[in-house]
Order: structure tokens, then sequence, then C-alpha cells
């Protein structure tokens, strides 16, 4: 008997790609093994459509990018962005996430609005959501760019730069171990999470991933696996109507 194919898994299985740069959806245990809210979701859309789960690590939203894009996994986990729609069909996003500022405690420096001037760098991990944001935004200050997230705290304090860029809730880790650091009050963007397909894999399958994430926010499963992992600094996306504003 021959097997249908999947549109979402043109392989027969579920190939998705994780971006543990983002270290609020999703991490590496002890063990190796892989673990956060975002591999909770993947297992969930394998389970509903009775696919195996094949994870695809990688260190950065830029390399998970180009592994859907290029067919090397089938679904991602992604900040939505312009930068990134081509070749890409993204779902309604499932969380707001705050992008804010971390300046060192005895900065002058005291609100968003006076990040944008001469003389202010920024460090941003390169390829993320605020890089690509705050690239098409700042038109004073400098953007130097970590290789990843991890790495963008200790390149700020090293390099002696003014500000450093991220997700709010993982620099407000940063303030909390280690003396002599603030954020500034509310955030710069709100981070759009969403999952996203292949465009090539076609309409059918951008549905398929679409009708997953509207079923997951209102079902109460991204709520639950917020709590299970401790996500805070996030909210629930409300519903969305239909794909036709989300698509490639």
């Amino acid at each position: 008997m021959m097997r249908v194919m999947h549109p979402l898994a043109p392989h027969a299985t579920l190939r998705a790609a994780i971006n543990l740069g983002n270290a609020l959806l999703a991490r590496r245990n002890p063990d190796a093994t892989l673990a956060g809210l975002s591999v909770d979701l993947a297992q969930a859309l394998a389970d509903e459509c009775h696919l195996p789960l094949q994870l695809l690590a990688l260190p950065t939203a830029a390399a998970a990018v180009a592994a859907v894009r290029d067919g090397q996994a089938d679904i991602g986990f992604f900040a939505v962005d312009p930068q990134r729609s081509e070749g890409l069909a993204f779902t309604a996003p499932y969380l707001w996430i705050e992008g804010s500022y971390l300046i060192r405690a005895d900065s002058a420096l005291q609100c968003n609005d006076d990040i944008d001037q001469p003389g202010v760098r920024v460090v941003v991990a390169q390829g993320s959501a605020y890089d690509l944001f705050l690239s098409r935004t700042l038109r004073h200050a400098r953007i130097e760019r970590a290789p990843s997230t991890p790495e963008v705290v200790p390149h700020f304090i090293a390099s002696g730069a003014e500000v450093a860029a991220g997700i709010r809730a993982v620099l407000q880790g940063e303030v909390n171990r280690q003396p002599g650091l603030r954020l500034l009050p509310g955030h710069f963007m709100r981070i759009e999470q969403a999952m996203a397909c292949r465009a090539a894999a076609g309409p059918q399958a951008a549905q398929i991933l679409f009708d997953f994430v509207e079923r997951a926010k209102a079902s109460g499963l991204i709520a639950a696996l917020m709590a299970r992992h401790g996500v805070n600094g996030a909210t629930v996306a409300p519903a969305a109507r239909d794909l036709s504003s989300h698509g490639s």
C-alpha cells in the first residue's frame, strides 16, 4: 500500500528547526536532549499529524530560518519579520515577546528614545528579530553584532558598548545575576513569535500549520506550555481570523 505524503512532511518525518538562540523557547539539557516550549509545540504538531518528529538544533534564528528555507527542516519557530518572508509561509503569532534595552546602572540613558543618537553602540545578536528591526529603525546609533544571543551581554560588557538589545525576560535574568546593570523601562518592539514552513510546501501545508497554531492558542496549550517552562515576559497572542495576511 502506497504511503500518502503529508503536506508538511514530504519525507514522512516532521523535521523541526529549533533555535537555541532564544532561551525563552528552547534549551539543551545536560544530557543533550532538547526541551522548551517550541520543542513541546513541535511534538504536539507531530502527534496531531501522526508523524514521527525529528529535531534539528541550531544556534541562531538565522540558521533556523535558513534550514527551513533550504528544505533541511519542514517547520520552524521564528519571530515574524519582513526580511524573513521570502520563501517562508508564516502562521499568525502564538506569542508576543517584549524586546528591551539593557544598560549599565550608571548610564545617563533614561528611556528608549535616548538610544538613537551618535556615539551610542547597541549590541544585538546577528540575524535576530531585534537586529532586523533595529537595522531598519535606528538612524544615528551604531549596531554591533554578536554571533549569537548568549554572546550579546558578554560582548556588551567586554566592549564597553552603551546598550545591549534583546528579549526582556532574558535580559532581566542578566540583571538579576550581574550587579551594575539595569533595564530601560518598557520595550522598543513587540516580537511576534510564530511558526513557519517553506512556501514551496504549498497552501495546504501553510493552512494546516496556521490552523494548528490557532487551536493551540484557543485550547490553552500555549498558556500551559508557558507555565510548564516558566516563560515569563510574554503573552499569548490573540486569535487570527485567516491565513491571508500571514503568508509568504
